[in-house]
């Protein structure tokens, strides 16, 4: 039992980062093994349109045929049972390394055919932690979630099953006092992360574990 998780933020010591960690420890409780990739180590950018994925008879199709970072990745994650991808909220959607990431993924594995089938070999469990500066009803009330439940879609058609979590009001500097930041209260913000936090990264931790479960 194999679980890949993908780190989508530039940071890897803070939020997003820290609740995947625990979403593998929980894994790992489960008898997984597991990897963790910051995709901010890895030189690429998103699709460009080539199509050879989609030409028939090609050498690439169902596979993205361009030769860079992602190329030994995506081989690895058709060799998991599962898959975890964490990422900050920015302007209303994932970072730019997480989109350009998921656009590669998923494209390669989806023809353009009336069934709307899959190119993915198998069926594997997959899931996405995101982390979010803004409080729960900000998210929903500026549809953060529905930018989700977009990917989330696609992601269950192609590799069979997808759930997501939303962890809220997470605190994006370690000083306020450093920085501009009138929008947030320092002392919220820090009785947030002190209180609330911890029980996210459990709920991470048991996130995980049921991945692993799931596709067991």
């Amino acid at each position: 039992m194999k679980l890949i998780a993908f780190n989508g933020s530039p940071r890897k010591k803070w939020n997003t980062a820290t609740l995947l960690e625990h979403a593998l420890k929980g894994a790992q409780s489960e008898g997984a093994k597991t990897e963790l990739i910051h995709l901010y180590d890895l030189d690429y950018k998103g699709c460009t349109s080539c199509l050879a994925c989609k030409r028939i008879g090609g050498k690439n199709y169902g596979h993205c045929a361009i030769k860079d970072d992602l190329k030994p990745v995506f081989k690895k994650i058709e060799g998991a049972d599962a898959i975890l991808v964490g990422s900050p909220i920015y302007y209303a959607i994932t970072t730019g390394e997480t989109r350009c990431f998921l656009e590669r993924l998923m494209f390669q594995y989806s023809p353009h055919d009336k069934e709307r089938s899959t190119l993915f070999g198998k069926k594997i469990r997959t899931g996405f932690i995101y982390t979010a500066g803004a409080q729960e009803e900000m998210v929903k009330e500026r549809g953060f979630d529905r930018n989700a439940e977009l990917t989330e879609m696609e992601m269950d058609r192609i590799f069979g099953s997808c759930e997501s979590m939303f962890v809220t009001d997470t605190s994006l500097y370690d000083d306020y006092s450093k920085y501009v930041s009138t929008l947030f209260d320092p002392e919220e913000k820090k009785k947030h992360r002190n209180e609330q936090f911890p029980l996210d990264c459990k709920k991470a931790y048991e996130f995980g574990a049921r991945l692993v479960r799931k596709a067991a």
